[in-house]
């Protein structure tokens, strides 16, 4: 048996005639530039996350990006992110010229330890982006009251979350705004790239919708040097058909991960747990195992679909070499980069498929 990482053919087939009833109304109506679909989808997103604005643009980095640049901040100036999260994070700080100043991360979730925030601000420190990062919600409110005591902006990166709560509300509403991706394997995917930055804050929305039109809002008349970043209309068709299936969809990850918890329950590997008060949604299932790289090769060789999120902290790229921290820098995401592990996980994935993996784990690990 094959089981495959994620099984996006699945998902397309549940949507298929709705999508192409939606296409064909955009090609008929030649809407494809900010088409009504387009309007539509962020205000159902927004209502979503329980916000009053969403603003869609082109992929989560521009995201990041717009948003981090929405609440002021510049180049040279410093934004405060986890080492363990997926590059785009830094990499949207550096497109602004802002410098990433990385913490290290919680032991258990592998997500931001907002005990270590305090101690990186400086006076040139602009944001904070606490990452939620495999579905699960980080601890913002922990994150909010350190960004409070030196009047900093807290910018979500939501792009693994779509549905996932903390204490009841929804991430994407947590802090001062936040920038998610539709990256086609994301919980909420599209058929391609886009993204979305969502608030309460009206001034923000704006702002990021202005820089992401080339910085105008008339026809050739450009307030500030902006750039081209929007929602295809036919990407959001896509996200709208997805979106009426999101909950559905996340409730059959969780009972994938409930699966996968008590069939891994008796092996040698650490399972991910859920943090009070969240309700996760699971875009992966990441273990950690010993001997991780043998243990990986035997699982791909016998056919079962298993990824690396990540393998290699942010400092230990070649990209941020010149930031200058080697190894040690960061113990508990370099040593949870040598030990992560992601299993299948999707709405579709079978209770026989889960059943297969673990069995084809098991073996690799008693080998």
């Amino acid at each position: 048996m094959k089981v495959p990482f994620v099984d996006l053919v699945a998902q397309q087939a549940e949507i298929a005639d709705e999508v192409r009833a939606g296409i064909d109304e955009v090609l008929a109506t030649a809407a494809f530039i900010g088409g009504p679909a387009v309007g539509a989808f962020e205000q159902e997103y927004a209502d979503f996350c329980g916000v009053l604005h969403c603003v869609g643009v082109a992929n989560g980095t521009d995201a990041v990006e717009l948003a981090l640049r929405a609440v002021g901040v510049t180049p040279g100036g410093e934004v405060i992110i986890p080492a363990n999260t997926f590059i785009a994070t830094a990499e949207a700080v550096s497109r602004i010229g802002a410098v990433p100043v990385l913490v290290d991360v919680d032991e258990e979730s592998l997500l931001m330890d907002p005990t270590r925030v305090d101690k990186a601000v400086t006076g040139r420190t602009q944001a904070i982006v606490p990452v939620h990062l495999y579905g699960q919600a980080a601890p913002v409110e922990a994150v909010l009251d350190v960004a409070a005591a030196h009047d900093l902006p807290v910018v979500e990166d939501a792009a693994q979350s779509q549905g996932a709560r903390r204490f009841g509300k929804a991430c994407g509403s947590l802090g001062t705004v936040a920038a998610t991706s539709f990256y086609p394997g994301k919980n909420l995917g599209a058929a391609g790239d886009a993204g979305a930055v969502t608030t309460d804050d009206a001034d923000i929305a704006d702002r990021v919708r202005l820089l992401g039109a080339h910085g105008s809002r008339q026809k050739y008349v450009h307030e500030t040097i902006g750039m081209n970043s929007r929602l295809d209309t036919v990407q959001a068709v896509v996200l709208r058909a997805k979106l009426k299936r999101l909950e559905a969809w996340n409730e059959k990850r969780r009972q994938a991960a409930a699966r996968y918890a008590e069939l891994l329950a008796d092996l040698d590997l650490r399972v991910p747990t859920t943090r009070d008060g969240n309700l996760d949604v699971w875009h992966l299932y990441v273990t950690r195992v010993d001997d991780r790289d043998r243990v990986l090769a035997a699982l791909q060789d016998a056919g079962v679909g298993v990824g690396l999120h990540y393998p290699e902290p942010v400092h230990l790229t070649p990209a941020y070499a010149h930031l200058g921290l080697g190894e040690g820098a960061f113990p508990v995401a370099e040593r949870a980069a040598r030990q992560i592990l992601s299993l299948p996980m999707h709405p579709h994935l079978t209770e026989e498929q889960q059943q297969h993996v673990v069995e084809t784990l098991t073996a690799c690990l008693t080998r």
